[in-house]
């Protein structure tokens, strides 16, 4: 739908490349079955609403083989989510489920907010031998950005404070980074000095990053686009005071 993939097909062949069916729990239950013989497959869900017939895989079967099997099988998935809102589009196309599998062990869960994290978080997703669920920020899909190539990136779970300042600290995830970093700006015309921390990791989450910066500011606010209620912020919130 967002022509993300366009031409892969086309470029690695259709014994790699596999144009499914819309069914959610069959393109998950066959990635788990793939990576029971040693693939490490990466699945599409087309939109973030259309990934609940597959949340039984994920959460009963991708999550739970690793334990299950006291350590011997491994599920390296990749389960790319497009999520997030600000696109015009109705319900089922811009929910922000992420806490729903935050909430999950055995699962990992990252967002990147910009071109050189979704060039690297993607690599280092395909290479864990833990179950990731990739969600991708709809609204940044079309930032633009050098990649440095040659760089050696920074850890999958690692945040990172993408501008510094002293005053407050905003923590942001996903497609509210860019958002906290223009209100940033605004302040700073203020001469207000916001620091913005980008979390990339939403399960796990660097604490440490997020801890060391408050205690610089001694102010926290925790941006996110999903539900309030039970959700990510507030167990930042609650961890940091």
């Amino acid at each position: 739908v967002f022509r993300v993939t366009d031409g892969l097909q086309k470029d690695f062949g259709e014994d790699r490349v596999i144009d499914t069916p819309l069914a959610e729990s069959g393109i998950v239950g066959t990635a788990i079955g793939l990576a029971l013989r040693g693939y490490r497959p990466v699945v599409e869900i087309q939109f973030d609403g259309f990934v609940f017939p597959a949340y039984d895989q994920i959460v009963t079967q991708l999550a739970k083989m690793h334990a299950r099997s006291l350590g011997k099988v491994k599920m390296p998935v990749v389960v790319r989510i497009p999520y997030g809102g600000g696109i015009g589009a109705v319900e089922h196309h811009s929910e922000s489920p992420e806490a729903l599998f935050a909430h999950v062990a055995g699962l990992k869960v990252v967002s990147p907010s910009n071109a050189a994290d979704a060039y690297w978080m993607m690599q280092q997703a395909i290479q864990s031998d833990d179950p990731v669920i990739y969600f991708e920020p709809k609204r940044r899909y079309w930032d633009k950005a050098e990649v440095d190539t040659g760089a050696i990136p920074g850890p999958l779970h690692g945040a990172r404070v993408v501008r510094a300042g002293t005053d407050v600290t905003l923590v942001a995830y996903g497609p509210m980074v860019k958002l906290c970093q223009e209100v940033a700006d605004a302040a700073a015309e203020e001469g207000r000095a916001l620091e913005v921390v980008d979390l990339r990791s939403i399960s796990p989450v660097d604490f440490d990053t997020v801890q060391a910066s408050v205690e610089k500011t001694r102010r926290l606010v925790v941006v996110h686009e999903a539900p309030v209620f039970l959700g990510s912020g507030a167990e930042i919130a609650a961890r940091i005071t």
